[in-house]
């Protein structure tokens, strides 16, 4: 891989985590097998129906089987998420959104998550539901607090989709937990996986069936007003997320962290992953860690800040509008609203990857079912009626019904075709011109996550 991004003229900037005590993602030693505290990915956008906002999703447990009863996927109650902003370049957080969840049961002598069938978040037959409280802390230079708002106490939690025999209207339940207050939109619960993937083109195969589409995810959504994230006149911000748990003294210890997917999969040593989990973008700096310079400062001209002191984020340009005709290769073909430039739902990691290193794409254009047109845009859980399959299987998914070739209505959706026709001779100085380097690096990153995963 580092000789690969060598060869291309990559510039490679160094990252290295602090000391700090054992945690991990999945792929590492201190907490494999815990997915609870596992973020899976992360999407930052000018939000397309309400350009004023930036809308902010992170995601964890992933391969979330429809049918994993009887408890199914609830959020953990002994941990904080996090996503996080620094609105100056400077490495250090300013503003960070902290949800905490609690579950309750109806009866717990019980085994069943829903006695009958449920019609709304208060109807009994509804034996187990979570609730959240969502915080808003900002941060001062030297990493004291200068404000607390909370602007979520006992909120409900969308429920794992367990079934159509047990919610029958699944997708009113959903909404219903969608709320606005205090300025802010927010949503937690169950969604469809968004990464869309043919994960067997890497083992020869020739693509074309994502195999993802089987599983879903717990997400946590945030649409904010732009002015409230961003400071001094700059618009770019960058954004991460994290996961810290509950020790039996009582204090919080980080164990996941993400922000550039896969930087600690790929560029990270086995030995150092733990920290690396444990770590904060103001330590990335001092790192003997081999990195892709964007992964440290942006892209120059599209997303890096007036002043930057290089570290591993995702890093958004509020400035820029989103389009009515989205394209699923972003930047790469010509769309400055999509990635590298945050990332959309609708980004198309694995084409953009495999046609800057001039392989084929993998056959899958788009989600297997269509993103929604208004927040939180995740699309609804596949619930316990729907088949699935392991990420190697070389079997159609069942798609519920939906044909993924309808256009949404909104510019979330993404276009089918290709940028144009443009071929790779086209691609590769616009992508250079933005950072190509960059892109590559990210989406074969991303390929080896996805592939240590399944």
């Amino acid at each position: 891989m580092i000789r690969t991004l060598a060869a291309l003229g990559l510039a490679l900037t160094v990252l290295t985590p602090g000391a700090a005590s054992a945690s991990s993602h999945r792929e590492a030693p201190g907490i494999a097998g815990l997915p609870q505290y596992d973020n899976t990915d992360l999407y930052a956008f000018v939000s397309p129906d309400r350009p004023d906002r930036v809308t902010l999703i992170a995601n964890w447990i992933p391969f979330e089987e429809p049918a994993g009863g009887p408890t199914f996927y609830p959020f953990a109650t002994d941990a904080r998420y996090e996503i996080t902003i620094d609105n100056n370049g400077d490495a250090h957080r300013d503003v960070t959104y902290r949800w905490q969840f609690t579950s309750k049961y109806a009866d717990e002598d019980t085994s069943g998550y829903t006695t009958g069938p449920v019609t709304g978040l208060d109807d009994p037959d509804l034996n187990f539901w979570q609730t959240y409280r969502l915080e808003e802390i900002r941060w001062a230079a030297d990493g004291s607090r200068t404000g607390v708002d909370v602007l979520a106490e006992a909120l409900p939690v969308a429920p794992s989709n367990v079934g159509e025999a047990s919610m029958p209207d699944y997708r009113t339940l959903r909404d219903r937990v969608v709320r606005s207050q205090h300025g802010v939109t927010m949503f937690a619960g169950q969604a469809e996986d968004p990464f869309f993937a043919d994960l067997r083109v890497f083992q020869g195969s020739s693509g074309g069936d994502d195999t993802l589409a089987p599983y879903n995810v717990n997400s946590v959504a945030l649409q904010v007003p732009v002015s409230r994230v961003t400071r001094g006149g700059d618009p770019v911000i960058g954004i991460w997320s994290t996961a810290s748990r509950r020790e039996a003294s009582g204090e919080y210890v980080q164990v996941s962290r993400l922000g550039m997917p896969l930087v600690n999969e790929v560029f990270v040593p086995l030995r150092d992953r733990d920290r690396f989990n444990a770590s904060s973008p103001s330590g990335d700096a001092r790192s003997p860690v081999a990195v892709p310079r964007e992964f440290l400062t942006g892209v120059a001209g599209l997303n890096r800040p007036a002043r930057v002191s290089p570290s591993e984020q995702l890093r958004l340009n509020t400035s820029i509008l989103p389009t009515t005709s989205p394209k699923r290769l972003g930047v790469v073909a010509g769309d400055r609203a999509g990635f590298p430039n945050g990332r959309r739902l609708t980004d198309d990691v694995v084409d953009i990857t495999r046609r800057m290193t001039g392989d084929a794409g993998d056959g899958v254009d788009a989600n297997d079912v269509p993103f929604e047109g208004a927040f939180p845009y995740l699309a609804l859980p596949k619930s316990s009626g729907v088949g699935s399959r392991g990420p190697e299987s070389s079997g159609r998914v069942d798609r519920g019904g939906v044909d993924p070739s309808v256009p949404v209505p909104v510019s979330v959706g993404d276009e089918a075709r290709d940028a144009s026709g443009a071929g790779m001779s086209d691609l590769l100085p616009l992508g250079s011109a933005v950072g190509g380097a960059g892109l590559l690096a990210f989406g074969a990153a991303w390929f080896w996550r996805r592939r240590r995963m399944s």
